[in-house]
């Protein structure tokens, strides 16, 4: 029996545009249970796409023993597309339908083989991934679209693969979904790639390989491990850059001790000569010997210097860029004891009957966790809040220094750039302190002047809370709608330290259970069948 494995033989990959996504590729993947991590745009999803078959690479080969289902990140089902479709179990309902109905085709019972209770199997999937009230023939319109990946998933379940990719199972799943998603690949017993960025998942893999712009290495152990190491490796690196800039410092004073003591021996021999009446032609080759040596000795100083600064880059350029972000969070004085929303008897619109009503109070400094199952009302109340939506009945009063981030960032212009729009909310400051600002959180002068629909998705959040919180008139409450969606590691890693920086009032949404429990809430405001409930956390 063959045993289910990739292996990569020095594969690479050229985009269109000419620019090597990665190169060289040298890896095996075997049963263990595997997550992908990488930064966005360094070519996880392309990597996937080639594991799986569905690409050539531009040089190299992919391996593959046994048969693979690849799950992509979007779930864009066609127009009258219904479950079954989504669940890759069409052809052979089809054909076990015909069956039923007389075929003796042997075109359909080869598409049935020896799965006469397909029928059972997508009703048994669909409950398993909390999905009973669908059916093979409903369609897809008709679903969110974190049904719609759960169904997609259920696909993969009935697949029978030997080996499924996974591209960010996660995404758009709600806490309870996201559990039965780990629970359910606890249990899968073939070879297993997930790529993603949810550290919960990643928690329950047995081997991290990271891709990077220098290749792919290999972590035994789960995120935990993983996030161990890197941390090491990046403690590492800061002492090493340390290292290298005093090195740099002590051989900068040494040249200049050395040059300084030229220049005095150059000086006393010119003296000498003058007080010793020599010929002027024995001074001026005196003079011209002397010359030659200093401009020897700044030649080999600079070469030194060259050398010294350059192993400091190459040394900055291990630091990961994120690791110093820093935000100047704005203060608010006499914040702590203010009411900043108060929601009497209000009742929300287009949401649930048990969701509708709710009355909330957020004093100063509170951080408040918005969690539940999609559809049950979070992101109506965020847009309420922010004065998107008018409740329905009640009473709703909200300070109106706010700033509402939603999951699509419309706080931003995707046609102009973050430097334009930063200036355009702050005239206090310079332009010059502004890029000093932006470059604080991670954006660099180059992505400055670059379009916001070119920006990463980290960028673009940084951006946004850069315009948000660089504001001459600063939020005393931030709204935040799924921050983490699509966000890389050390954009998340990022996101989290700047959160905790902010001092004024903090209501965000999110499944990410991981990222939540960094943002030291005082409350979380649940929501379900019983509406809705501000417990405080005891964290």
């Amino acid at each position: 029996m063959a045993t289910t494995s990739f292996s990569l033989e020095g594969v690479s990959f050229t985009l269109p545009n000419g620019e090597t996504l990665f190169s060289n590729l040298n890896e095996h993947f075997d049963l263990r249970r595997t997550g992908l991590v990488g930064r966005n745009g360094v070519g996880k999803s392309v990597l996937g796409h080639i594991l799986a078959g569905q690409l050539q690479p531009t040089q190299g080969r992919c391996v593959q023993s046994r048969s693979v289902h690849y799950l992509a990140q979007q779930v864009s089902p066609p127009t009258r597309a219904t479950v079954a479709d989504l669940a890759g179990v069409r052809g052979v309902l089809d054909a076990l339908q015909r069956i039923e109905a007389g075929s003796v085709i042997g075109a359909d019972f080869d598409a049935v083989g020896d799965r006469w209770d397909i029928q059972q199997q997508l009703q048994q999937a669909l409950a398993q991934h909390g999905l009973p009230h669908l059916h093979a023939d409903t369609l897809a319109s008709a679903i969110s679209g974190g049904e719609s990946m759960r169904v997609a998933l259920v696909a993969a379940q009935l697949s029978e693969a030997d080996f499924l990719i996974l591209d960010e199972p996660s995404n758009h799943l709600d806490q309870a979904s996201r559990q039965a998603l780990m629970d359910w690949l606890q249990h899968w017993q073939n070879g297993l790639l997930v790529i993603s960025h949810d550290r919960e998942l990643l928690g329950s893999m047995e081997r991290i390989v990271e891709l990077s712009t220098v290749g792919l290495r290999s972590y035994g152990g789960n995120y935990a491990l993983y996030a161990q190491v890197k941390e090491q490796e990046q403690q590492n690196s800061l002492a090493e850059l340390d290292r290298a800039k005093l090195d740099r410092r002590r051989e900068e004073l040494s040249m200049r001790e050395h040059r300084e003591r030229q220049e005095k021996r150059q000086a006393r021999g010119t003296r000498s000569g003058k007080q010793a009446n020599q010929a002027k032609i024995l001074l001026d080759r005196q003079k011209e010997r002397s010359d030659q040596s200093v401009g020897k000795l700044h030649r080999q100083q600079a070469d030194t210097r060259q050398a010294l600064s350059e192993r400091v880059r190459e040394v900055a350029a291990q630091v990961a860029s994120d690791l110093h972000v820093h935000l100047h969070a704005p203060t608010h004085k006499g914040i702590a004891q203010r009411q900043l929303v108060a929601l009497e008897d209000v009742k929300l619109p287009f949401v649930p009957e048990a969701t509708k009503h709710l009355s909330l109070r957020v004093t100063g400094q509170q951080r408040i966790g918005l969690v539940g199952p999609n559809a049950s009302g979070k992101s109506t109340l965020l847009q309420v809040l922010a004065g998107r939506l008018i409740p329905v009945a009640g009473i709703c009063s909200v300070t109106p220094r706010q700033a509402y981030l939603d999951q699509r960032l419309d706080i931003l212009d995707a046609q102009r750039t973050v430097l334009e729009q930063l200036q355009e909310v702050n005239n206090t400051f310079s332009e010059g302190e502004l890029r000093t600002r932006l470059a604080q959180l991670g954006l660099d002068a180059q992505r400055l002047n670059v379009m916001c629909s070119a920006l990463s998705g980290g960028e673009r959040l940084k951006a946004a809370l850069a315009c948000a919180l660089y504001a001459d008139e600063p939020p005393e409450l931030l709204l935040l709608d799924e921050p983490t969606n699509h966000l890389d590691l050390p954009s998340l890693g990022a996101l989290e330290k700047l959160l905790s920086s902010f001092q004024g009032a903090l209501i965000v949404a999110s499944h990410d259970r991981a990222f939540m429990d960094q943002l030291a809430l005082t409350d979380v405001l649940t929501v379900g069948a019983d509406g809705w409930k501000l417990i405080p956390n005891e964290k």
